[in-house]
């Protein structure tokens, strides 16, 4: 059985973080068990976050957006690996999304129709994302913000869809041994991919 074609997205700006770590790590283990990666680090992307007049105007892509373009289409499945800060997600990952996942990319919008044409289908995914709330808290208390953001109103909207989700927390305080437990978690998802 051939590998999938596996995009994994740093949606942490930094990439001495634990999640570039927990994103290596992943890529990594998909790696050894036979899938063609890719990583897209957006931390290391240039490119102006804000879409300026919304749907309104082409906003013409940075290179950098070009290749992302690129990379999602060729990918079979994607692995977006984020922190939840303040309920959501980075702004550098949101910013991502309001200027790569636009009409006529990700959806298209039909006259008459309640929704769009989902242009990202035949894709899965899978969220692993850290916070330092305790992840029962954030899923009951909270109502999930962040996961409900990406995986319904993003990535599902679009077509993508499974999408598995994994909270990782609380890491402010975890001891190198939890750390270490969830990166081979992270490992253990993409040998199940």
């Amino acid at each position: 059985m051939s590998g999938k074609r596996v995009l994994v997205i740093l949606g942490h700006p930094a990439s001495d973080s634990f999640n570039a770590a927990l994103a290596d790590a992943h890529a990594e283990a998909a790696r050894q068990a036979g899938h063609e990666v890719r990583v897209l680090r957006l931390g290391q992307l240039v490119f102006d976050p804000v879409l300026h007049d919304g749907y309104r105007r082409v906003q013409p892509l940075e290179p950098g957006l070009q290749a992302a373009t690129e990379a999602i289409h060729w990918a079979e499945h994607l692995t977006f690996v984020f922190p939840v800060w303040w309920g959501g997600v980075p702004a550098l990952l949101k910013g991502f999304l309001d200027r790569v996942f636009l009409p006529g990319f990700a959806f298209r919008y039909r006259p008459g129709k309640a929704f769009p044409a989902r242009l990202l289908s035949g894709r899965s995914a899978l969220l692993l994302a850290t916070m330092d709330t305790p992840p029962w808290y954030f899923r009951w208390v909270y109502r999930d913000p962040a996961i409900r953001q990406m995986k319904d109103t993003t990535l599902r909207f679009c077509g993508i869809r499974p999408v598995r989700v994994e909270r990782l927390g609380p890491v402010l305080g975890a001891t190198p041994a939890r750390l270490e437990a969830w990166l081979e978690r992270a490992r253990l998802l993409a040998r199940r991919l």
